[in-house]
């Protein structure tokens, strides 16, 4: 008999035993045959049923726009690996033995993800074995995880031959901050806050999956239309400021001062509208569980309006220099390329995918809250590479430009909050937002008193750290800062 998922749909819950649950080498062989099938990877994690040791796993078709979960009942403290066959499952697999002892056997790279310590047990922080190039003109540069300014912890460890990088190993977890765990034992009220910081930069992306996912398991999965607008317009905000300030540091690592400086100047200008709604220019407060804290009233409507038309042009003049400079687009063109194939193994998630050519976005593929409502065009390229990731963001910044400008004096008229309720008891919810950087993913499941049992959450960055160092295969060491700013992923929503 072929073996099922529970389909969900994004943000809505589902009675958690109707979860299909299989013994562990049927769960593979399924996952497995999804991942053939047109499905991808989107998170792998270990939850307990009714006291049973489960894998459970959460897989994403964008193209029809299905989710499908199932788990896996662990009868040992291992089982067979799925990486060999299925590359996306690398990092969740090395996370589930780190977390719980349950090993992947056959697992081809077994080592920490985060490094967390228990007291005379364990890896140390940063201690752990590098995959090794050996000959006698191969050399090794290690760079981090203290690094120059106020850039996050990470270690990078380059295998060379003279200037050309045959391996970059990536080693991260020096702020890991228990956050999943955490979420678990903390007051409802202090959660929002948590998830807040889970990685500064995406407040709304983390706090919409968070708060879309409470909604669901209390029985609410809509909140009224004004405010899931108000949720998207800030969603947007967000995009455009992060996509703004990635095309200023892009500049900067290829020497281009103009649209450094310009571009440093714009996203603060974005970062302020923000700010004249609700007072924080990283919407820290803005969406809690229900709907929003703060309308937008007509005062603040023309604010935004008046200033995003002066910030549209500036910021079309400071990147247009970029298209119009032969050594930039001699530097971007072709450099630290990814194929459409590579991305589809790698189980890419965001710009990146997009600029590989894969329509990844869970606002199209997935709706929800605003864009549910009023739908946003998915931006693409084809080549991979930094200038396709540049592109990719450019044109998502007219993009939600245009959905601010669009829907934010045309709000509907109700209210900003529905009345929260407590946790329905034995659910489960799967929760997707587009974050600027990528897919953001919250899965939460309730115990039989209706509190919270499991929250696991999986920032873009989980994704596509690997896609990084493979992107510097057989490159020039001095591609490194271009390629890495190019992805700009997430150390804080990496390390949770």
């Amino acid at each position: 008999m072929m073996t099922s998922y529970r389909t969900l749909r994004n943000g809505y819950a589902v009675p958690l035993p109707s979860v299909p649950a299989y013994p562990v080498q049927e769960f593979r062989d399924a996952v497995l045959r999804g991942t053939h099938d047109g499905y991808r990877l989107a998170a792998l994690f270990h939850l307990s049923l009714e006291s049973r040791s489960a894998l459970c796993a959460v897989l994403a078709d964008d193209e029809k726009g299905e989710i499908g979960a199932l788990a896996g009942i662990l009868d040992s403290e291992g089982y067979p690996a799925l990486t060999p066959e299925c590359m996306q499952a690398h990092l969740f697999e090395r996370e589930i033995a780190e977390e719980t002892g349950i090993l992947p056997i056959g697992h081809p790279w077994l080592k920490p993800v985060r490094f967390p310590r228990k007291e005379g047990s364990g890896p140390g922080i940063g201690d752990m074995e590098f995959f090794r190039v050996e000959g006698s003109e191969i050399h090794e540069v290690a760079v981090g995880p203290v690094h120059a300014g106020i850039i996050e912890p990470g270690h990078f460890r380059f295998q060379c031959y003279g200037e050309i990088v045959l391996h970059l190993e990536i080693s991260l977890g020096y702020q890991h901050r228990g956050i999943e765990k955490g979420f678990l034992e903390a007051a409802p009220s202090m959660r929002r806050l948590m998830v807040e910081s889970v990685s500064g930069d995406s407040t709304v992306g983390h706090c919409t999956a968070y708060c879309n996912a409470v909604e669901a398991l209390s029985g609410r999965p809509r909140v009224p239309e004004r405010a899931a607008m108000i949720r998207s317009i800030a969603q947007e905000l967000e995009r455009a400021a992060c996509h703004i300030g990635d095309l200023g540091a892009l500049a900067g690592d290829v020497g281009f001062l103009p649209t450094m400086s310009f571009c440093g100047r714009i996203r603060g200008d974005v970062l302020n509208m923000t700010a004249s709604i609700c007072g924080n220019r990283f919407s820290r407060g803005l969406i809690r569980p229900g709907g929003v804290s703060w309308d937008i009233d007509e005062s603040i409507v023309r604010h935004i309006l008046d200033q995003l038309q002066v910030v549209r042009d500036d910021t079309r003049d400071a990147v247009s220099l970029l298209w119009e400079t032969p050594t930039v687009m001699a530097r971007f063109e072709g450099t630290g390329a990814l194929s459409r194939a590579d991305a589809e193994a790698f189980g890419l998630v965001g710009p990146a995918a997009r600029a590989c050519g894969l329509a990844r976005d869970v606002r199209s593929s997935f709706p929800y809250g605003g864009f549910a409502l009023h739908s946003i065009p998915v931006q693409c390229e084809e080549t991979g590479d930094v200038l396709a990731r540049a592109s990719v963001r450019s044109a998502e910044i007219e993009r939600s430009f245009d959905y601010v400008e669009r829907h934010v004096s045309t709000l509907p008229d109700t209210p900003l909050q529905d009345a929260t309720l407590p946790l329905q008891p034995s659910s489960f919810v799967v929760s997707l937002a587009e974050g600027w950087r990528g897919e953001i993913l919250h899965a939460a499941a309730t115990d039989r008193t209706g509190a919270l049992s499991r929250y696991k959450i999986v920032d873009p960055s989980f994704h596509n750290w690997f896609a990084l160092a493979m992107s510097m295969r057989n490159r020039g060491i001095s591609d490194f800062p271009l390629c890495n700013k190019s992805f700009n992923l997430s150390y804080c929503g990496f390390d949770l």
